[in-house]
């Protein structure tokens, strides 16, 4: 095997563009290059290495004699395992092998050279970005973004019943920032400017968004905490809330 002779990458620059070629050359050997790779895995030989090599070419060798190798090794002995299981099978699993030692090569030259904690964060920010060996070859990576596309359209339709859902989960008398929208008798909400009409059942005055306002569970009007003199911790504990209007009635009778 390449006992190192292209430029050895010292920047995370350097060491993704090192990642990106080793990637290139396995994922030609894994699907436009599969016949002669299968060819070359024969289980006759020795322990035989699926090499990824920065000019985005590959190679089927003998690991390195040298101990410790120069670089991480790639898994060892990938043609035993090619007449014992299934041909897509076997190709999965050189492809999950690949992607371990690519990330052991570039995290190799990232300790090598010192790399600190924002250089790794960044060099695998940009590892993270590409397909993997394993989704490239098995075809997952074109699955899933079919359902990444569903998903998007999908969460784009229902963005409008999201609020009303939640206002409508809040029990009454629990900590708000604010009192639920009113319905229409379609039951859609109203756009947000129309919750501006919400009043305070004691001062009169429209509800804000940073204040904490209360819902009473007789006459279902809605209070400022303040006016009615009940605060969030107090709230919490109330499991049914009775207005002072209500509360006198209830008194009188």
């Amino acid at each position: 095997m390449e006992g190192i002779p292209h430029p050895i990458p010292r920047t995370v620059e350097e060491v993704f563009s090192d990642f990106k070629g080793r990637r290139s050359g396995l994922i030609k050997a894994l699907t436009n290059d599969v016949e002669k790779f299968y060819q070359q895995c024969d289980p006759e030989k020795e322990n035989l290495c699926l090499y990824g090599l920065p000019n985005e070419t590959w190679e089927v060798n003998l690991p390195v004699e040298e101990v410790p190798p120069e670089l991480p090794e790639p898994a060892l002995g990938i043609n035993f395992a090619r007449d014992g299981m299934q041909e897509k099978d076997w190709l999965s699993l050189v492809a999950v092998h690949s992607d371990s030692w690519l990330l052991a090569v570039a995290f190799y030259f990232g300790a090598r050279f010192g790399f600190g904690k924002s250089e790794r964060k960044r060099l695998f920010q940009m590892i993270n970005d590409l397909p993997t060996i394993f989704e490239v070859v098995t075809g997952s990576v074109v699955k899933q973004s079919k359902e990444q596309s569903a998903t998007q359209n999908n969460s784009g339709k229902s963005k409008s019943s999201g609020k009303s859902r939640q206002s409508e989960s809040q029990p009454k008398g629990v900590k708000m920032s604010s009192p639920p929208k009113d319905e229409d008798e379609s039951g859609e909400e109203e756009e947000e400017d129309d919750e501006q009409g919400a009043t305070c059942g004691a001062c009169g005055d429209n509800y804000g968004a940073d204040e904490f306002w209360i819902c009473c569970d007789v006459c279902e009007r809605w209070f400022h905490g303040k006016c009615v003199k009940i605060t969030p911790a107090k709230a919490e504990h109330i499991k049914q809330y009775k207005c002072p209007g209500c509360s006198s009635k209830r008194a009188r009778v």
